[in-house]
């Protein structure tokens, strides 16, 4: 077993059917993750069809640069399952039965079938193993994994491509082996940011990003949102840790600090929840033009029940008036789509049903709603109610892309308001 250290990896993932499109790959994210977790970078993700040549490329290629190469896919039982066979020529190894492997594929076969699909001869390709490598177990399907252990310090890891079987090999089996020959602990914070653009946090810390080589600081943009990733390196978690809340801290004191919702929670609802949570607070919302998007945003997270008493979708003037309270001169003088009605039903949905907060959304998504000169399509208000009074913001979500766009970026907003309220 080779001791050398891994400094960089490269993923290779093989299927023509990723390169038609016909499945998302998803190995090379979920791999990624988990490398990063152990100080392994990855610099390249490849993607090459069932083609022994170009694999045979693609593999060269990827040494020529990575200590280890890991590949998903292409160890099947029919024709065009290559792997195996391409990255043990590679290697110079010759190809034996491994017994133990067989035995193990038979097993799978009898307790997952019985006698209602019995193990075809073509299977038996998959209990081929190179000389002098290590087989993976994979309790989930019938090919298993290899390792290969060159004398040049190279590593190839050859795993299944069903992400069922593909991911607990990675926590169960690669992660182990790769554990001692780590170099450096890599360990991230994530900054979730609404009401400000990927573009004006770039802009706002700029001079941070560019000097700052470990941690490195890199912003990613998010429907509505913008989330900065702050990742740096050392030779154990608690001082990487240590490293990146520093930069935190300074971002913090920056503009870019009270747009921040959270650090490492991934959903502005999560965070709403949270909060509410911290302080014995409850909430209810009122919603129009969002249909329950924010409601349904919120019972999304874990312990909503705590602190959510629940939601009302009011969508036509009637409802608005019998659910909320909301007055008929008000809507006959302004308009559902106005602030006064945003107001009217937060308020009601606070006192009917007996919350701290109240929320309420009414606006034009469109396409087909005409809107009016003053409120054009994109237009929305939201209200947000207190015992010490009520806040209406309007928006102007004009030219966006899609109703459902529309609708996403005001619960969005929504949860926001609702939690700097409480914050």
């Amino acid at each position: 077993m080779s001791n050398s250290t891994i400094h960089n990896a490269e993923i290779l993932c093989i299927g023509t059917e990723l390169l038609l499109g016909d499945i998302v790959n998803t190995n090379a994210a979920y791999l990624s993750q988990k490398l990063a977790s152990i100080g392994v970078g990855v610099y390249r993700q490849t993607v090459v069809g069932d083609n022994a040549e170009r694999l045979k490329d693609a593999l060269a290629e990827a040494f020529s640069r990575a200590d280890l190469v890991i590949t998903s896919g292409g160890l099947g039982p029919t024709y065009d399952d290559l792997t195996k066979e391409t990255v043990a020529a590679y290697f110079g190894r010759a190809m034996h039965m491994d017994e133990g492997v067989l035995s193990e594929i038979e097993r799978y076969f009898t307790l997952r079938y019985g006698d209602v699909c019995r193990m075809t001869a073509n299977n038996r390709k998959q209990a081929l193993v190179p000389d002098d490598a290590i087989v993976l177990k994979n309790p989930n399907g019938t090919a298993p994994g290899i390792v290969l252990e060159g004398e040049n310090g190279k590593i190839a890891i050859l795993l299944p491509g069903p992400p069922r079987e593909f991911e607990p090999m990675v926590d169960n089996e690669v992660l182990p082996y790769l554990a001692g020959r780590r170099g450096e602990v890599f360990f991230s914070r994530n900054i979730h940011i609404m009401g400000m653009g990927e573009s004006a946090v770039e802009n706002e810390l700029k001079e941070l990003m560019e000097s700052s080589q470990n941690p490195t600081v890199a912003p990613y943009a998010k429907d509505g949102e913008c989330r900065l990733r702050i990742t740096a390196r050392a030779t154990d978690e608690t001082r990487a840790a240590a490293m990146c809340d520093e930069i935190v801290e300074k971002i913090y004191q920056t503009a870019v600090g009270e747009h921040i919702y959270g650090v490492d929670v991934e959903k502005i609802e999560k965070a709403l929840v949270l909060a509410l949570g911290a302080k014995g607070l409850t909430l209810s919302c009122a919603e129009s033009c969002t249909g329950g998007l924010i409601a349904k945003r919120i019972t999304d997270i874990a312990g909503a029940s705590a602190v959510f008493a629940g939601g009302v979708v009011t969508y036509t003037n009637e409802m608005k008036e019998k659910l909320l309270g909301v007055k008929r001169e008000t809507l006959a003088a302004y308009s559902a789509v106005s602030e006064q009605v945003a107001a009217e039903m937060a308020e009601g949905v606070r006192t009917r049903l007996g919350t701290d907060i109240g929320i309420s959304t009414t606006g034009y998504a469109g396409p087909s709603e005409s809107g009016d000169e003053k409120n054009p399509v994109g237009t929305v208000y939201i209200g947000i109610s207190t015992a010490k009074g009520t806040q209406v913001t309007r928006f102007s979500f004009s030219g966006m892309r899609s109703r459902e766009y529309i609708r996403t970026l005001a619960a969005g907003r929504a949860l926001l308001l609702a939690f700097r309220k409480i914050m």
